[in-house]
């Protein structure tokens, strides 16, 4: 009898986190599938769209947010660790690409799928719901290098990895995309106090783009895994899976260790780390000629197996008293 009361618990949390985190994202994954089977919507138009004015919008309105933040949670350490998350997976999905010997296209498609984990539309609500008092505050730096990060390091990887392109070439390829300018813009104006956020012609627009981000990232997805047909989970799908989803966070918690983060930090670090695959990496892969048909499946399969592995992490979290 003494159990029932703590299952009771565990599974109304799980539910809750299934309603209020995944179940949203299913939904519109799902509209963009239904809406490519009755019209085949033009998928190079969805994906320009994304890079090319949601997803810049998004990062410069959080660059902006972010210097009118505190920054009593160790931001700078955050953003170091982050950074570090992206490295040590890195290394991991080399060794692992090298003994599979996998061709370059499918390589770069790896890297993208477990360096960079979704911060945004599930790691915001899952710590809102998991952390409500300090989770947002502290994921925020994780939010943001993880942004910056996929159109910088994940670009230069994406598109230089196992290519014979000149590297100057490859450097200048990063300037190719608009986010980048939307993360030098954005530095531009915090550091030069320039009051963006006042001039309401700008900042009205530029928040209905911060807004739209997720859900026409999702629908677009939705329409990939429509047109590409997501392959069953074989060796290469189920590696990533396993980088992403168990490897990822365990990477966080050793880290964790290292940086020595207080214990409330370290949660919302580890279980932030344990994010599925963020969904830009299926649109850079689609840009930049990767194997997006797998960048795509692995964002799908992450994202309905991730339900089971963060509510994991909860529960070990939640034993060791971390969980408020």
């Amino acid at each position: 009898m003494e159990l029932i009361g703590p299952l009771i618990e565990a599974l109304t949390f799980t539910w809750l986190l299934f309603r209020d985190v995944c179940l949203p994202i299913v939904v519109l994954i799902a509209i963009g599938v239904i809406l490519d089977r009755k019209y085949n919507l033009d998928l190079a138009t969805l994906v320009k769209l994304n890079i090319h004015i949601f997803v810049p919008g998004f990062i410069f309105v959080k660059v902006i947010e972010s210097s009118t933040r505190e920054t009593d949670f160790q931001g700078t350490s955050i953003i170091l660790f982050t950074l570090s998350v992206i490295a040590v997976t890195f290394l991991l999905g080399v060794l692992i690409a090298v003994s599979q010997k996998w061709e370059p296209a499918k390589s770069r498609a790896f890297f993208l799928s477990t360096m960079f984990y979704n911060c945004g539309n599930w790691g915001i609500p899952m710590m809102a719901l998991a952390y409500p008092k300090i989770g947002a505050s502290i994921h925020i730096f994780a939010l943001l290098t993880m942004n910056l990060s996929t159109f910088t390091i994940g670009m230069l990887l994406a598109s230089g990895y196992g290519s014979k392109k000149p590297i100057l070439k490859i450097l200048l390829g990063v300037f190719r995309l608009t986010p980048v300018y939307a993360i030098c813009l954005g530095v531009i104006c915090t550091k030069l106090k320039i009051p963006v956020t006042e001039w309401k012609y700008v900042w009205e627009p530029l928040k209905y783009i911060d807004k739209g981000l997720v859900s026409v990232a999702l629908v677009t997805l939705g329409v990939q895994l429509s047109q590409t047909k997501p392959p069953r989970i074989d060796s290469f799908i189920g590696l990533a899976l396993v980088l992403r989803l168990i490897l990822g966070p365990l990477i966080a918690f050793g880290l964790c260790l290292l940086w020595k983060f207080p214990n409330e930090i370290a949660a919302v670090l580890v279980l932030g780390a344990g994010a599925p695959t963020a969904v830009n990496t299926a649109l850079l892969a689609h840009d930049l000629k990767a194997d997006s048909r797998y960048a795509a499946a692995v964002v799908f399969y992450s994202t309905c197996i991730a339900i089971l592995t963060v509510t994991a992490i909860l529960t070990v979290q939640r034993l060791n008293g971390s969980v408020q």
